[in-house]
């Protein structure tokens, strides 16, 4: 293993409950934000910021507005990486929580196209970019939070918090958005319905901020701190001393990205738009999707503790390929029962390589530069084979070709066992 072991004299000070939370709460927030967003991508924005365009090319530029969002969680990554070495985990988890609920907030009130013109897409793609900017300085320091305050031989299961923020987040939004469509006609929620999910993320900022005020600084950075031990320059120090660690790192986020640009991102546009089907129908899918990998994350979590990361993280991209070969044969027909099935057990497999990515990026990185060598690689790791254009790149090859075989390949390809070689390092 990489890193040294984190020590944790004061490691319960803090509830473990409170701990969980305030770790899977600030990724649960960012990700509600971002999944309204991509549904409100394949669901609205291409009417309402595109509208002058043909429905699939509207489809596109609204996806290119999704990627915008990852072309800027590297540079937040450096940001509040570089931060969080410097001054805390815990000052820089606040800081990105309030940004990414203030710009998701903003959307709400963004105006359209028909109100003011191309100044309106522009916007939008502008606070897309801060989102991205938030969730890149986010996932390192929610993670950080738990593994630093908890026992070594529980790192799987404590990191997975943090992971759960996604599923949590994902089924968050597909309950808000379930409720707001069936509340409102289409012509409603297309006129105003779509701003109530983006303006609802005030409230999720407040609670948030209330559970991580209440959470102390890690004990090792403390500690660090007190040792005057601290890295002045954790960037070049990352460049300089880790670069091996930050390709190994950062090749474990392709897998898992494409495989969740698939079943979240692309699957609400094909499923509505492609095959006719109900939004009631894919985003029920969504739903139930979202719970089963709530669920299945920290057990996967907890199995890397006890058989290893790489084992956990291996067999789901076996599984992921199986997956690739099923997902449109089954979605095809059309068949609801076979939807839900193949969307549920897609988002298992997502679990199965998610949760162990959490202990296994850290522990790549010494404690005074972990912050900014988690984000640098994880979010770099998104931009590898297409995770930030997953969902463009599906579209394009659908409207391209006609045909989603191309799709297919281009998911087994994301999720290629080679890609274990990103799990060398058995802890």
């Amino acid at each position: 293993m990489a890193a040294a072991s984190l020590t944790h004299s004061e490691s319960l000070k803090s509830p473990a409950g409170r701990l969980a939370a305030a770790s899977m709460v600030g990724t649960a927030l960012e990700w509600y934000d971002f999944m309204i967003y991509n549904t409100m991508s394949a669901l609205v924005f291409n009417k309402i910021f595109f509208p002058s365009l043909d429905p699939m090319v509207g489809m596109l530029l609204a996806f290119s507005t999704y990627a915008v969002g990852y072309l800027s969680r590297p540079l937040g990554g450096v940001i509040f990486g570089r931060l969080g070495d410097k001054l805390g985990r815990r000052a820089v988890l606040v800081l990105t929580l309030v940004l990414m609920g203030v710009t998701t907030a903003a959307m709400a009130l963004l105006p359209t196209f028909q109100a003011i013109g191309l100044a309106s897409p522009i916007l939008l793609v502008a606070l897309r970019f801060l989102q991205g900017l938030a969730l890149g300085g986010e996932w390192a320091g929610a993670v950080l939070l738990t593994v630093e305050h908890g026992r070594p031989d529980q790192r799987g299961l404590n990191a997975s918090w943090a992971q759960v923020g996604p599923a949590a987040g994902t089924l968050l939004s597909s309950l808000v958005i379930a409720v707001v469509t069936a509340a409102l006609s289409d012509q409603t929620f297309l006129e105003w319905g779509w701003r109530i999910p983006f303006a609802l993320s005030a409230m999720l900022v407040a609670f948030g901020l209330w559970i991580r005020l209440a959470v102390d600084e890690t004990p090792l950075f403390k500690q660090m701190q007190a040792q005057e031990e601290t890295a002045k320059a954790p960037v070049g120090e990352v460049l300089r001393h880790h670069w091996r660690a930050l390709l190994i790192g950062g090749a474990a986020r392709i897998g898992p990205d494409v495989v969740y640009a698939l079943l979240v991102v692309f699957s609400v546009s094909y499923l509505t738009q492609t095959l006719g089907l109900p939004r009631s129908l894919a985003l029920g899918a969504l739903l139930v999707g979202a719970a089963l990998n709530a669920v299945a994350t920290p057990l996967f979590g907890a199995m890397t503790d006890r058989v290893g990361r790489r084992p956990v993280y291996g067999a789901g991209l076996v599984a992921a390929l199986g997956l690739a070969a099923l997902f449109f044969p089954a979605v095809d027909t059309r068949s609801p029962v076979l939807i839900f099935l193949v969307i549920g057990a897609g988002m298992i497999v997502h679990a199965s390589m998610y949760a162990a990515q959490g202990a296994f990026i850290t522990e790549q990185f010494t404690p005074r530069v972990r912050y900014t060598g988690s984000s640098i690689a994880y979010t770099f790791g998104s931009l590898a084979a297409g995770g930030a254009f997953a969902p463009l790149i599906m579209t394009s090859i659908l409207k391209e070709t006609a045909s989603t075989t191309g799709i297919t390949v281009y998911v087994a390809l994301g999720s290629k066992p080679i890609q274990g070689i990103a799990m060398m390092n058995e802890m």
